[in-house]
């Protein structure tokens, strides 16, 4: 299981919420832990993937300053680094005249300087990854030695060949296990999505068998807009099983008893709901934090999305922090506005309620000799939906909150929805949650006791912006439409394997021409918090004006 060499050592694995581009708070940070793991005689305290800098950092690498400071950051925490070493990460510079400026790169710090430094040899450019546009991919790799052991220092990406053996035709482990290491680390910063845990055990659990090697994954935790890390840091025996793991969704510390390992019956089982629960509640935190921001408004219906994403947003901010607009109009039902009511003060949330008829008859009124005589039709449903935008921005520019988006990825995806009026915010907190799952995740918010009314629960989801209206009478039902939604975005499957799983042709078509013909509206839309394996925004790019289906 593990080498009596590596049994002797005590390492601490530092999971740490890192802000891209506050160096001296991600200084500050990892400088503390290194006292601490000092303080418990550690020998070896781990960090994850350009901890220095915060990741994604995107084109701030291409800044000079950027550099420079993160150069200084690494002297600054190296001097820490006296009667124990730390391995950390940041970029590095290439000093060759050909090739990317920069390297991803793993510090090795000991004896308070900079001992090697350990470059990053596969180099992920899919889907949120676009590390090719910064880095250049190392030209060699070797080990590191430390009382007597030999490390493996390897980042990320350089792994997950053992998880998508056709994704590379290399891995720097082929080389690396030449100098016989008794250990295998890997820095990462991994983003969640709620299927991803399992495939990383998987992933690492092959390379660790593979080598008969134990393996270390030190992750990021926290939220840096779009993207949010779950930790969820482990250790692996030879055997590739499980014997530590660090918290999910929360910064953690822990010093390794490699003499006294867990086992994976320890390890905390997690469902789908409760991961992407708390893993909203993370990015709703941080993008808040991050950006020194404290309160959030938002709209309320007495539907099912923002009910949900007030409940959401009060565990994350506070119920202080939340108001609700409630902006009933003509079509709004009695039972709509009671519901949003009752969620209100079952959470402690403040709210307002303005009803926009009176705005709505002015706007009428004054649009009415230019309309002519033409039929009412979806123009004056986007009238509503924009009176109410132009509300809620008014409150948010007023009182400094910021305007949360309440649209599920179901609506997102077929453009069910008003640009200016319901697509409106700061933040898509639901955007990457189909319909279907918003019900589901309803259910779980209420596990315990009744929150969210059982009647937005039930009813039939409705925009209520016409007499009767229903979702149903423009959309398919939704347990059929995110059935085809999740197929064609999240696995990839065109109009020929959707008509072959048993869809008929023409909905196939239909569904896939309203998805493509939507992309200039999610174009405009606001950042969404990322929770499935293919969400909209950095990680999905599709042309606004192509010919596919459209």
């Amino acid at each position: 299981m593990f080498r009596d060499t590596l049994r002797k050592m005590k390492i601490a694995l530092a999971q740490l919420n890192y802000h891209i581009g506050n160096f001296d708070s991600n200084v500050r940070k990892i400088k503390d832990v290194i006292a601490r793991a000092k303080e418990q005689n550690a020998d070896l305290v781990i960090f994850a993937e350009l901890t220095v800098c915060g990741y994604p950092p995107r084109d701030f690498l291409e800044f000079e300053d950027f550099i420079t400071k993160c150069n200084e950051s690494v002297e600054d925490i190296a001097r820490e680094c006296t009667g124990i070493a730390a391995i950390i990460g940041a970029p590095a510079t290439n000093s060759n005249e050909k090739g990317k400026p920069l390297y991803n790169a793993a510090y090795f710090l000991r004896s308070g300087k900079v001992e090697s430094v350990h470059h990053k040899y596969l180099l992920p450019n899919y889907d949120v990854f676009d590390e090719n546009r910064y880095f250049e991919p190392a030209g060699s790799v070797s080990c590191i030695e430390l009382e007597g052991t030999t490390i493996a220092v390897t980042i990320c990406e350089d792994l997950w060949t053992y998880g998508n053996e056709n994704l590379y035709s290399s891995s720097p482990m082929d080389e690396l296990i030449k100098e016989r290491p008794d250990l295998i680390v890997n820095l990462s910063a991994s983003p969640f999505d709620y299927r991803h845990m399992e495939e990383r055990k998987a992933t690492f659990s092959n390379c660790a068998r593979q080598f008969n090697l134990p393996l270390i994954f030190v992750n990021h935790v926290g939220a840096q807009t779009e993207l949010i890390f779950d930790g969820g840091s482990f250790v692996l025996d030879s055997s590739g099983k499980m014997t530590n793991q660090l918290k999910m969704f929360e910064e953690d510390f822990q010093i390794l008893d490699l003499n006294n390992p867990g086992n994976e019956s320890s390890v905390q089982q997690y469902s789908k709901l409760e991961l992407i629960h708390d893993a909203l509640v993370l990015g709703i935190r941080d993008y808040f934090t991050k950006s020194g921001l404290k309160k959030a408004i938002l709209g309320l219906s007495g539907g099912i999305d923002s009910a949900v994403t007030l409940a959401l947003t009060s565990s994350a901010l506070g119920k202080e922090n939340v108001t609700a607009l409630l902006l009933p109009s003509k079509f709004s039902s009695d039972h709509s506005v009671a519901d949003a009511e009752q969620l209100c003060r079952t959470l402690g949330c403040p709210y307002e309620k303005i009803s926009i008829e009176e705005i709505n008859e002015t706007f009428e009124k004054t649009l009415k000799p230019y309309f002519k005589d033409l039929p009412p039709d979806i123009t004056e449903e986007n009238v509503q939906a924009r009176i109410r935008a132009v509300l809620l921005m008014g409150f948010a520019n007023k009182f400094g909150h910021i305007l949360l988006n309440t649209s599920n990825k179901s609506e997102k995806s077929v453009g069910y929805g008003t640009m200016y009026g319901d697509m409106a915010g700061g933040l898509a907190i639901l955007g990457d949650v189909y319909k279907t799952e918003v019900f589901e995740l309803a259910e779980y918010i209420n596990r315990n006791e009744e929150i969210i009314p059982q009647n937005s629960i039930d009813k039939p989801p409705s925009a209520e912006l016409r007499p009767d209206q229903k979702d149903v009478d423009s959309l398919p039902e939704y347990d059929i439409l995110d059935k085809i939604l999740f197929e064609y975005i999240e696995n990839r499957n065109g109009p020929k394997e959707l008509v072959e799983m048993g869809f008929s042709k023409e909905l196939v078509n239909r569904v896939l021409k309203l998805v493509n013909m939507s992309e200039y509206k999610r174009f405009q839309a606001p950042p969404i918090l990322r929770v499935s394996s293919k969400a909209f925004g950095m990680g999905r790019r599709m042309p606004i004006v192509g010919k596919y289906l459209s």
